[in-house]
């Protein structure tokens, strides 16, 4: 896939990776247009390929009492409000064959999440909108079956498809990334590499997903020196407070400093 052909994205000729950013749900109105805001500077300033990321709704939630969204057209009109109003395409991930046509109405890229990347009739409900697709790689998955996620949306007659890497499960509560998978998959798509969910420690007892944001800046590093297309963080300006996966997103003042780091090594890694 060819970023250009994402609406809206801007500094594809930087020389940039390409980034994926936001929070892991709209909470609401003003907390979606802050981080965006905030967003849209540091990736001017640098120059990076941006995209807008939240989540409408969260239907993977291990507690039935977890937050799930403010409602789906609402979430998804601030999404809207929010490529509108800084001029940056968007991306949310859909649970559903129906939420595909309804999301596609809002955002230019529909995201498959990880548990749901073999469910035939969801990505190719997706594929037939005609949004770019961003498929997450289950964490039970190779790099290698990647491919065949891949197939179904090409065989919809859509080349926009790239896939995402959000690591692979490691006994029963803990992810590693295994480095390996990433030119495996470039081979197959388009890749990102998902910094913050690679850093989940899910199945907590209490139901609540944990994580390791200390080792964001190390993932993220590792991710640009072996050559990854873009990449995908998760942040907040009070992720002790988040609605959903505060435990392992970047906090929102750390985010220009990470990415001045991330571009200084993609410049050197251009070189070779």
């Amino acid at each position: 896939m060819n970023i250009h052909n994402i609406p809206q994205i801007k500094h594809t000729e930087s020389g940039n990776f390409f980034l994926l950013a936001g929070p892991c749900a709209i909470e609401g109105e003003e907390m979606a247009m802050r981080i965006a805001e905030k967003l849209v500077g540091i990736t001017e300033k640098l120059e990076i390929p941006f995209v807008f990321k939240g989540s409408f709704k969260k239907a993977n939630r291990s507690r039935i009492d977890s937050f799930s969204g403010i409602g789906d057209e609402k979430a998804l009109q601030i999404l809207r409000k929010v490529s509108d109003t800084f001029g940056v395409p968007t991306v949310t991930d859909i649970h559903t064959n129906e939420d595909a046509a309804m999301a596609a109405q809002y955002v230019d890229v529909l995201q498959i999440p990880a548990f749901l990347v073999r469910q035939t009739d969801l990505v190719v409900a997706a594929a037939n909108t005609g949004k770019v697709v961003n498929l997450k790689k289950g964490q039970f998955m190779s790099p290698e079956s990647m491919k065949h996620a891949v197939q179904k949306v090409l065989d919809c007659h859509n080349q926009n498809v790239m896939v995402t890497d959000r690591g692979t499960m490691f006994g029963y509560q803990d992810m590693i990334v295994d480095f390996r998978g990433i030119p495996t998959m470039k081979e197959y798509a388009t890749t990102v590499l998902d910094i913050t969910h690679s850093l989940q420690q899910p199945n907590q007892t209490s139901g609540v997903t944990g994580g390791r944001p200390d080792m964001i800046e190390t993932i993220a590093k590792a991710g640009i020196a072996v050559g990854v297309d873009g990449i995908f963080i998760e942040t907040h300006f009070d992720p002790a407070n988040a609605k959903s996966d505060g435990a392992n997103m970047l906090h929102l003042d750390y985010f220009e400093a990470l990415m001045t780091k991330l571009v200084a090594i993609r410049k050197t890694i251009n070189q070779f």
